[in-house]
């Protein structure tokens, strides 16, 4: 790609800035007409926008999470050193064959009749919570509802107290501020500090389980199988660190935003009545779920090592050890993979998203995350069929991450 092809194709946009951070998806479509990858300045690194080309780095293993063999992972600074030792032995931070170990492990708690054992749950939770708030004629969806829901889900499927909700939200919140790439120094020692804690507070249950397991899932990672290799605590700590920040934010993100996405396409009257009827049947409920993942994703950036010379479709050659971004929210917006994907359209035949990943790295939560999604969606608009929205709506200003900062509601 010669110098005039490079201007040509790179983008200059702080991702801090307000206005872009509300809506992003105007650069999206600047990034798709372009046709090829764009050079993204203020990052240092070439992106891919569209679904067919991030969908297959996602799949292909001449990408991954780490750099290549010889080549060192960034490290981070001293004053992260507790976060760094939590994220170790992340899932996201490790490839074949410990990802294949320790991947095997987690799944046994999220294969289908695992996940449905816990429908009852979440329903019961989602209702206690509609219960609290038709108290008033008003309310802030996101803490009253989005929270409290997958915080239950999450304590549950760990094996931790229900009383610990609190403090797993905190730590949930500071801890996730890292991987924004914007965060401040102030940000980064809050994150270290709940790391800590978070490990602090883990190391007990996990003995405790180790000594008496049940049927959660620290208990399933303890346990001794037929390999003969229990994982160690700090593979355990890292595991549920992991659930913790994507179990929860990023399904608060999402149930927050597609709330928002429903209360905007479907307003009282008729609409709201079509709504209704697609969230009474759990089939198309889950096809409106897929729609609310493709339109307005909570999590917008992806990041890959190159382990070898690639020479991107339309694109530049990359080096071992290069980064390329990948834009998940912009896939899901791609004008060549959808039609009219500027369109909330549930029912749509080239239904599709790749905001939960894909590959070796798909999100192993997609089942529950999916299932709590559909579940808080059915019993907010059964149990308050005329809710609609009490103020403005802002997002976080947080890129890569999407969500709201409030919700306020009536009803």
């Amino acid at each position: 790609m010669n110098t005039q092809q490079l201007f040509k194709n790179t983008v200059c946009q702080d991702p801090r800035q307000a206005q872009f951070v509300q809506n992003p998806y105007p650069l999206y479509r600047q990034m798709h007409a372009s046709g090829s990858p764009v050079f993204w300045k203020e990052y240092g690194f070439w992106c891919l926008a569209d679904f067919a080309a991030v969908n297959r780095t996602l799949r292909d293993r001449r990408f991954a999470r780490l750099p290549p063999a010889g080549q060192p992972l960034p490290q981070l600074p001293p004053h992260l050193g507790d976060f760094a030792a939590a994220e170790k032995h992340s899932l996201l931070a490790l490839e074949p064959p410990e990802h294949t170990r320790l991947r095997q492990r987690i799944n046994r708690s999220f294969v289908s009749r695992q996940v449905e054992l816990m429908s009852p749950a979440i329903t019961a939770r989602a209702h206690e919570r509609i219960d609290h708030l038709i108290q008033a004629p008003q309310g802030e969806l996101l803490s009253q509802y989005a929270t409290p829901i997958p915080v239950t889900v999450i304590t549950q499927l760990l094996g931790v107290p229900a009383t610990a909700g609190d403090r797993l939200v905190d730590w949930s919140h500071d801890m996730v501020k890292v991987y924004t790439m914007t965060q401040t120094r102030e940000e980064e020692l809050a994150a270290n500090l709940a790391a800590r804690e978070f490990r602090e507070f883990l190391l007990p249950i996990i003995s405790a389980k180790r000594q008496s397991p049940d049927d959660d899932l620290l208990s399933q990672l303890v346990r001794i199988d037929g390999d003969g290799q229990p994982l160690t605590d700090e593979e355990v700590v890292s595991t549920a660190i992991l659930l913790l920040n994507a179990g929860h934010e990023a399904t608060v993100h999402q149930l927050g935003n597609a709330v928002k996405t429903l209360l905007e396409h479907y307003p009282l009257g008729a609409p709201r009545r079509e709504l209704l009827t697609l969230l009474a049947d759990d089939r198309s409920a889950d096809a409106l779920v897929n729609e609310c993942l493709r339109f307005d994703a909570p999590l917008h950036l992806f990041t890959r090592y190159a382990q070898e010379t690639v020479a991107l479709e339309n694109g530049p050659t990359l080096q071992a050890g290069d980064s390329v971004g990948l834009l998940l929210a912009a896939a899901n917006h791609c004008p060549v993979r959808f039609n009219q994907p500027e369109r909330f359209l549930p029912l749509r035949d080239d239904a599709g998203q790749l905001s939960l990943g894909a590959g070796i790295h798909f999100c192993v939560g997609a089942p529950l995350a999916k299932l709590e999604l559909r579940i808080a969606l059915q019993v907010l608009f059964e149990r308050l069929p005329e809710l609609s929205v009490d103020g403005d709506l802002h997002y976080l200003n947080a890129y890569h991450f999407h969500g709201l900062e409030q919700l306020p509601v009536r009803w």
